[in-house]
């Protein structure tokens, strides 16, 4: 454990005054370039004690998770400056070569997990960070900071619940700078104390003057040695000022003259160098310490400014991992098994075979299950690889994510498809951008299990057809076994994938039987599958619904009628080939067929490219329920869900119109 004077010492000195200098010089300068820098910036001038005592308490190897007001963050971790200020800038010499620009940059290797412009979604990533570090026992910690607006949001809730249930070696810092953007947290907050919160979730929280770095350095050693001790988290509120506007355009024509005059009253640069005079620093010290951070800045400026913009051709790199050469698996032995034991083999098979995968969501555990999918997986890999969940979506998406930045392989459960959009943000806007942000220095290898469908009696709540909304996402993979032998296999290449992948199951599907091939190990993602070839109708379906295909075509044949059958089992990767072929086959006719409603159904994708792509006899026709919610009623449901009758009479019409 780091010495508590040494800390202080560090936290207080000559070296923190400077650091804290260069971070408010760096912002101005930001400031002061003007059209030269595109969108908004959010600073954080006024609040530069917190990032400099909070690294003072750290050691080597600590991770930050910051928000968009996070650039003394980044600078307090070492990201050289004109790194920094390049991305700001939106630069090709930028720590992210322009794709973060001011509010998202991240720079991993050196601990900074990154800043996010998602109020309160860093929570969430900051317990997977720290629960990558407990699962590996590194000694490490990760310091979340959010602003005193986020705490009013659920996945803050979501994910201080989260952490301080599995204890995770984590420290939240609320910067309150008593402004919730342009709303003061007085309006919004009945509670004026906001660490006392804290009691709520079992886990110590503090109110500290954030504006000395000293107090800071002392709270964060306190928390630090804590976490480290395997006592879970602390959350720390640090009282703080906001000197600068939201946003580098806002007139702040919402705030008081009384209440700028009050903040810069506390300003932390004027009384740090008031302390270290007192404390027998020389006033030429000091002045040379500001003018050396003048002239630097100056410096870093001229640089960032000769820096060239990013080359466009440069645009569409680092949105998928580069596919890596895999050898063909070897085949180990076939099974007849149900739909649910073939994933719950691929499941026990990837966690024997790779440490860094761990399995979580609600009731995964003790319980294997709503389902019974994941049963007996606890048992035999134990409570720290496999273990339940509080019901918290965007805690279980967003811890994936941040373990997942740091090494670990999480497959989570999401119990219903319809419930993955409380938590959407964590795979929209995190999980598939990193890549990208990052470009390429991370990667995000998660796979999120969920079901999907309409079984008799489900609710329009759990009943709706997501995979067209997910696979609209770049940056994420989506795959749909229809089969035992692809829940299978497709599960174990999503888990070998170094992209965030969502398998989409159906729960109408678990006890089907099946052949399943076993395999040494996982293949590549992607790939249709052709169930049938026949020369009069393509009919292209996917998850439970290309084995209504299969019927179809079984009771068309009985008229005479050849239908090829294509299976996508990938929306992304998408198997263009294999679509062209299967249309080329069927002499340029083609029902596609999906449960999902038809409006914005993956359907359109299929028929828009068919119609680019391809000679057709006929336009592309679509199959799927009409645009309604889903009844509970069975007689009702089977008025609108397709059924291997309806998928066959839109293919007999399309033959025999030509």
């Amino acid at each position: 454990m780091q010495d508590v004077s040494t800390t202080v010492t560090q936290a207080t000195g000559v070296d923190a005054y400077q650091t804290m200098l260069r971070i408010r010089a760096l912002e101005e300068h930001a400031l002061a370039l003007g059209a030269d820098i595109a969108g908004s910036m959010h600073f954080c001038g006024g609040q530069e004690a917190i990032p400099v005592g909070a690294r003072a308490a750290l050691r080597d190897g600590d991770r930050v998770v910051a928000t968009y007001r996070g650039h003394g963050w980044a600078l307090a971790w070492g990201v050289p400056l004109p790194q920094l200020l390049g991305e700001i800038a939106q630069r090709e010499d930028g720590i992210n070569g322009g794709r973060a620009g001011s509010p998202y940059l991240m720079d991993p290797d050196r601990g900074f997990i990154g800043e996010n412009s998602i109020v309160g979604a860093g929570i969430p990533i900051g317990d997977g960070v720290a629960l990558a570090a407990q699962a590996t026992d590194s000694g490490r910690v990760c310091v979340v900071t959010i602003g005193d607006g986020a705490m009013n949001q659920g996945a803050t809730h979501e994910g201080l619940n989260f952490a301080a249930v599995r204890e995770l070696p984590v420290i939240f810092i609320v910067e309150n700078n008593q402004w919730s953007e342009m709303t003061p947290i007085s309006s919004t907050a009945k509670i004026a104390d906001l660490a006392e919160r804290a009691a709520g979730y079992g886990i110590p929280g503090v109110t500290i003057d954030g504006n000395d770095p000293e107090i800071v350095a002392r709270a964060v050693a306190e928390a630090a040695a804590r976490a480290r001790a395997g006592e879970g988290p602390t959350l720390i509120e640090a009282r703080t000022v906001r000197l600068m506007a939201h946003y580098n355009r806002d007139l702040e024509h919402y705030r008081t003259a009384e209440d700028k005059e009050r903040s810069r009253s506390l300003d932390p640069l004027p009384r740090l160098r008031s302390k270290l005079l007192a404390e027998g620093v020389s006033e030429e010290v000091l002045s040379d310490v500001e003018s050396e951070t003048a002239r630097l800045l100056d410096d870093v400026v001229a640089k960032v400014l000769a820096m060239p913009y990013p080359e466009p051709s440069t645009a569409l790199e680092h949105v998928y991992a580069t596919p890596r050469s895999i050898e063909s698996p070897v085949e180990t032995g076939r099974k007849t098994w149900p739909y649910w034991r073939a994933v719950n083999e691929a499941l026990r098979t990837e966690l024997a075979e790779r440490q860094e995968v761990l399995l979580y969501g609600e009731d995964v555990g003790f319980a294997g299950g709503i389902f019974g999918v994941t049963r007996q997986l606890q048992r035999d890999f134990g409570p720290d690889r496999v273990f339940d969940t509080p019901i918290s979506e965007s805690a279980i998406l967003g811890s994936a994510v941040g373990a997942a930045i740091e090494g670990l392989r999480p497959v989570v459960e999401i119990m219903w498809a319809d419930f993955l959009f409380v938590a959407l943000d964590q795979l929209v806007n995190q999980a598939a951008n990193i890549r990208y942000i990052s470009r390429g220095t991370r990667s995000v290898p998660i796979v999120v299990r969920t079901q999907q469908g309409v079984t008799p009696g489900s609710c329009a709540q759990h009943s709706r057809s997501v995979e067209a909304l997910l696979a609209h996402i770049p940056g994420l993979r989506v795959g749909m076994p229809s089969r035992p032998a692809d829940a299978y296999s497709m599960l174990r290449a999503a888990i070998a994938d170094d992209d965030p992948t969502i398998i989409i199951e159906s729960r109408s599907l678990y006890q089907e039987k099946g052949e399943v091939v076993t395999t040494d190990r996982a293949e590549s993602i992607g790939g249709a599958v052709r169930r049938r070839t026949g020369g009069d109708v393509a009919i292209i379906s996917w998850g439970s619904m290309a084995n209504l295909a299969e019927k179809a075509a079984e009771s068309l044949e009985a008229e005479g009628i050849a239908a090829t059958v294509l299976d996508l089992r990938w929306l992304n990767p998408l198997d263009d080939a294999a679509i062209a072929e299967a249309v080329a086959a069927a002499g340029g006719r083609v029902v596609v067929a999906h449960e999902a409603v038809i409006t914005g159904g993956f359907g359109a994708e299929i028929a828009a490219r068919i119609a680019a792509t391809s000679i057709l006899a006929a336009p592309v026709v679509r199959v799927g329920t009409p645009d309604a919610p889903m009844p509970a009623s069975p007689v009702l449901q089977r008025a609108l869900v397709p059924s291997a009758t309806t998928i066959a009479d839109a293919a007999r019409r399309l033959v025999k119109a030509g």
